[in-house]
C-alpha cells in the first residue's frame, strides 16, 4: 500500500470541484432556511459512507445491472455536465423535494453532497489511482464539507453574494473540462 502525494492532491481536487460544496452555500442557506437547522454532523458522515460503500462496491453493483464502468462514467459525464451547466448558466435542471425533517439526510448528504456525479467521478478515480489515494481524497473534502456546513452563515456574509457566484461559475468551468475528460476518457474519442 503506496500512498502518492500527487493522486491524493489530484483526487482531492477533483473531488472538491464535483462535490462543490461551496457553490452549494446558497442551497444549503436555503435548506436550513426550510427545515431550521441542518445536522452538519449527519450530514457529513451519511455523504462520506455513501462514497467509501460506493468505491468499494459501486462496480460490483454496476455488474448485478449489467453495465460496465465506462458506460456509468458516460452517463456520469453527462451529469456533471448538466450540473456544470446550472452553475455557469444559472439555470436550474435538477429539481429535488425535500421534507424538513429528513434535510440533513436528503437532499443535503444525498444527492448535493454525495450524488450521481460524485459517485460516477469514484469510480472514474478507482480507473486511475490507487484507492487508498482517493479514501484520502475523500476524507479530505468531508472535513471540508463539514467545515463549511458548520459555517455555512458566516461564509456567506464573508463572500458576500458575488463572491459565491463567481465561485460557483468558477467550479462549474471545472465541472465542465471534467465532464468532458471522463467522456473522453471512456469513449476513446
Amino acid at each position: 500500500m503506496e500512498f502518492n502525494f500527487s493522486q491524493i492532491l489530484s483526487t482531492s481536487m477533483v473531488l472538491f470541484a464535483i462535490i462543490d460544496i461551496l457553490g452549494a452555500i446558497p442551497v444549503v442557506i436555503e435548506l436550513r432556511k426550510k427545515a431550521g437547522h441542518i445536522e452538519s454532523e449527519k450530514a457529513t458522515i451519511v455523504a462520506t459512507v455513501l462514497m467509501i460503500i460506493f468505491l468499494f462496491a459501486g462496480e460490483s453493483l454496476l455488474k448485478i445491472i449489467g453495465l460496465d464502468v465506462a458506460s456509468f462514467a458516460i452517463a456520469g459525464s453527462f451529469v456533471i455536465f448538466f450540473i456544470a451547466m446550472e452553475m455557469v448558466l444559472g439555470l436550474t435542471i435538477f429539481k429535488e423535494g425535500d421534507a424538513p425533517e429528513t434535510v440533513s439526510i436528503v437532499p443535503l448528504a444525498f444527492p448535493l453532497i454525495a450524488g450521481a456525479g460524485t459517485m460516477t467521478t469514484l469510480l472514474s478515480l478507482k480507473t486511475e489511482y490507487a484507492t487508498q489515494n482517493i479514501i484520502i481524497g475523500i476524507m479530505l473534502n468531508m472535513v471540508f464539507v463539514y467545515f463549511v456546513l458548520k459555517n455555512t452563515e458566516r461564509l456567506e456574509r464573508l463572500l458576500g453574494k458575488s463572491g459565491l457566484n463567481v465561485l460557483r461559475k468558477a467550479f462549474g468551468i471545472i465541472l465542465l473540462a471534467i465532464a468532458i475528460k471522463l467522456f473522453r476518457n471512456n469513449t476513446g474519442l
